[in-house]
């Protein structure tokens, strides 16, 4: 099926590793030209050359989205090389868990500045770009706990994923006489190297073998493809109706009937 996507250009954060360089490869092999931003210079370049593999045009700027100005940067940058901006896939995160009265100010600060705030800031610094072409994607990354309770220790990652599918639905709404798509995606337990899903399961495979036959009707973690290829069909107008919806990419880990 051809989506539709060659010449678009598209910045992915948080995308030298995991879920971000998946998606990001995944609207390189559609012919989507990229703008990719993470933390770690190393890792950024080496995602980079394998998305040039892919015959397409890429920025790589070793940035944090969590400071306003590098924010500015990241899209100045992106419209300066590429003349337009068609997709945001908004994908940086991360977590600190703890018991909810052991955590403090300074971890439900730095959370929702990574998982929120840095979201926040990177689509309204993109919108007036959409907007002045009348056409455009953003999608967000939130987790299936961000839909349903996700277990101890996870009150700050929950919160922040349950934000995201609420201001993805209220930014939709808000966009849509704009021609602008926004919409987020639910992934469940992914394994990718270097992950947190592929540490457990390196650490204590018996106890992560009894998780996958209670947790995962499939009988497997996810992998990052398979949550790619549906940030690559939302992003795409083959999904053309599909605005404030928030899809699972979960395998029916997840237990929610909405």
């Amino acid at each position: 099926m051809n989506l539709g996507l060659n010449g678009k250009v598209a910045i992915v954060t948080g995308a030298s590793r995991g879920i971000g360089k998946g998606i990001a490869l995944g609207l390189a092999a559609e012919g989507c030209h990229l703008a990719i931003c993470a933390r770690n210079r190393e890792t950024l370049e080496t995602a980079a050359a394998e998305i040039r593999a892919r015959n397409v045009e890429t920025l790589a700027l070793p940035l944090d989205v969590t400071r306003a100005e590098h924010v500015e940067q990241l899209v100045q940058q992106a419209k300066e090389k590429f003349g337009k901006i068609d997709i945001l896939v908004n994908n940086v995160g991360g977590n600190r868990r703890n018991p909810f009265e052991k955590t403090t100010d300074a971890d439900w600060e730095a959370v929702i500045d990574l998982n929120l705030t840095a979201h926040v800031r990177v689509s309204r610094a993109v919108i007036p770009h959409l907007r002045e072409q009348n056409s455009g994607v953003i999608l967000f990354i939130s987790s299936i706990f961000g839909r349903e309770s996700g277990g101890a220790n996870l009150s700050i990652y929950n919160t922040t994923k349950s934000a995201l599918i609420s201001l993805a639905k209220v930014m939709a709404v808000e966009l849509a006489p704009h021609n602008i798509r926004v919409n987020s995606i639910a992934p469940g337990s992914i394994r990718f190297p270097g992950g947190s899903w592929d540490k457990r399961c390196l650490e204590d495979p018996e106890e992560m073998k009894a998780f996958v036959a209670r947790e995962m009707p499939l009988g497997r973690f996810g992998t990052v493809e398979e949550v790619a290829n549906v940030a690559v069909f939302l992003a795409s107008e083959r999904a053309s109706l599909m605005t404030g919806a928030c899809v699972n990419v979960d395998g029916c880990q997840s237990r929610s009937l909405i």
